[in-house]
């Protein structure tokens, strides 16, 4: 009795026309393409100091350093749907921090303050 188990092949050749799928009936609509989206808006700044700009119709974002006023306006729009009607950015530099002896210094980033039409808002606080 032999370990390996044998192998037989089917008699029948599979059909050119099983292998073809029957064309559906719904139409499907077409998602946006949104990964470049994500490597401009990092990730929403969830901080007192940015709720406090929530009612005013301004949200707050980490952006990739590179990110222009436009390229976030526009990753803006396909990730939430509203064309913002400004885009602020600021640069923060990193601070020198020291643990012990051991010295060094934390990135540099940057935010962008978003400001919405009136009336407009964004849901960033639903996981949190």
């Amino acid at each position: 009795m032999s370990i390996f188990k044998k192998t037989t092949k089917t008699d029948a050749p599979a059909t050119p026309a099983a292998k073809v799928a029957a064309p559906s009936a719904t139409k499907t609509v077409k998602k946006e393409n949104t990964g470049a989206a994500f490597r401009v808006l990092l990730r929403p700044l969830v901080t007192e100091k940015a709720s406090t700009l929530t009612p005013l119709g301004k949200y707050v974002f980490a952006v990739a350093a590179s990110a222009t006023k436009g390229a976030i306006a526009e990753a803006i729009y396909q990730v939430y749907g509203v064309r913002p009607v400004s885009v602020n950015t600021v640069v923060l530099r990193g601070k020198y921090v020291r643990s012990g002896r051991n010295a060094g210094k934390r990135s540099d980033w940057k935010k962008a303050i978003i400001t919405l039409p009136a009336g407009k808002t964004i849901s960033i606080y639903e996981g949190v």
